[in-house]
């Protein structure tokens, strides 16, 4: 299953790269593909566990668009974004 969600806070390669390691430690996601400029986290599963991706995203600072971008989550953004330029 192939599915794409939108995300608010995307702004680099840093961002992109947490996200990724985030999202495919997640059981069940083969496959990663993140849209920089459109913000746009595309994945492929081995299961129905979108929610469980979409709470993750969420937890490292990159809510689904419609959905609450607190001062939290972007602070967390920021962090995450941070940590995955130290890490790439």
């Amino acid at each position: 299953m192939k599915a794409e969600v939108q995300i608010e806070n995307l702004k680099c390669g840093g961002c992109a790269s947490t996200i990724k390691k985030g999202i495919l430690a997640i059981e069940g996601v083969s496959e990663i593909d993140i849209d920089i400029e459109k913000s746009i986290v595309s994945v492929t599963l081995e299961n129905d566990n979108l929610e469980e991706i979409k709470l993750k995203l969420s937890k490292l600072g990159y809510p689904e668009v419609g959905d609450k971008n607190t001062v939290l989550h972007k602070a967390k953004s920021f962090v995450s974004c941070a940590v995955g330029r130290m890490d790439s």
